[in-house]
């Protein structure tokens, strides 16, 4: 591995070094843990209810949606319906650590059906007594690693797709995943198993080679993490390990468009680019920010240029 240090959680690391960190060792056991909790999910049909909001946007019309995941949590979120058209692809969106407030409108998707689900305990998915703060929600049940939060998020989020398919049966193969952030992260332990989806997106993904996440200053939930393992090492690494999105993204066997931050205070880059690392070189594609998790002079241009890279990468789903 190259050698990445960094003091600061504001500083800037190079791509070069970043580029350079290999991916870490997957404890035993990893990929069948995965495996068994996707085909044990896959067995569940999901109940899912829509009620239309009467409200629209662009070419869209937004729905209240809810469906069961895993554990009987309700998980709900919103669903954009073309107005004019059927729909002739279909994405599930995830969410950062902040939850959100409402769909993300900006996307240039509007030929598509998107669902947003809220993961469990945020948002729109309360569910007493996780936490909706991060910097306990990522803590929950961290003791238990069939029990831990972030695999009930992986199971919404596969159940998320499985409501895509109840509902658009004829987009088959026509399916994609974005996510930024925590949604990152859950998104490339999810796409790990995933042969439903065929291409995803991964903006600035957390989760990523804990052995540097856990080391490296940062703020966030993986403060909290770092504060958790101090005091309980073994305990969170006998967890941790097998919730590594670096070790998730070597099974990935689709497209995925990443964007990645040399700057981030939140989720530091070296484990944002180990994900990016460790995914097979023929299925990804790279784009550099400035910075993550924050406001800067070139944001807007940055945000543009992805936008524009999205619409060209998932214009193969149609």
């Amino acid at each position: 591995m190259s050698e990445v240090r960094c003091s600061n959680p504001h500083n800037r690391f190079s791509q070069e070094a970043l580029l350079g960190i290999k991916t870490p060792a997957s404890p035993i056991g990893f990929q069948s843990f995965w495996q068994q909790a996707y085909q044990s999910t896959l067995l569940k049909k999901p109940t899912m209810s829509l009620k239309d909001s009467g409200r629209r946007v662009k070419n869209w019309k937004v729905m209240d949606v809810q469906y069961e995941s895993t554990d009987q949590v309700m998980i709900g979120g919103w669903l954009l319906l073309p107005i004019d058209r059927p729909p002739v692809r279909g994405f599930v969106v995830g969410h950062g650590y902040g939850g959100r407030e409402e769909p993300d409108l900006h996307l240039p998707f509007t030929d598509s059906a998107i669902l947003f689900p809220c993961m469990r305990g945020i948002s729109r998915s309360p569910a007493p007594p996780i936490s909706p703060e991060p910097q306990w929600h990522v803590l929950h049940d961290i003791d238990k690693k069939d029990r831990y939060i972030i695999k009930g998020c992986v199971e919404d989020t596969w159940l998320a797709v499985s409501c895509m398919e109840q509902l658009f049966p004829y987009l088959k193969g026509k399916l994609g995943y974005l996510g930024i952030s925590f949604g990152g992260g859950i998104g490339a332990l999810a796409m790990a198993c995933e042969k439903r989806v065929s291409r995803a997106h991964l903006n600035v993904p957390t989760f990523g080679d804990h052995r540097l996440r856990l080391r490296l200053p940062t703020e966030g939930s993986g403060k909290s993490v770092q504060r958790f393992f101090k005091s309980h090492p073994r305990l969170a690494l006998k967890t941790l390990r097998y919730f590594d999105a670096a070790n998730a993204a070597q099974w990935i066997d689709m497209p995925v468009h990443y964007a990645l931050a040399l700057k981030d205070h939140v989720v530091t880059p070296p484990g944002q680019f180990a994900i990016y690392n460790a995914t097979s070189k023929t299925k990804r594609h790279l784009m550099v920010l400035k910075e993550g998790h924050s406001d800067y002079p070139e944001k807007v241009h940055e945000d543009s240029a992805l936008l524009a890279e999205l619409d060209a990468f998932f214009e193969a789903l149609k």
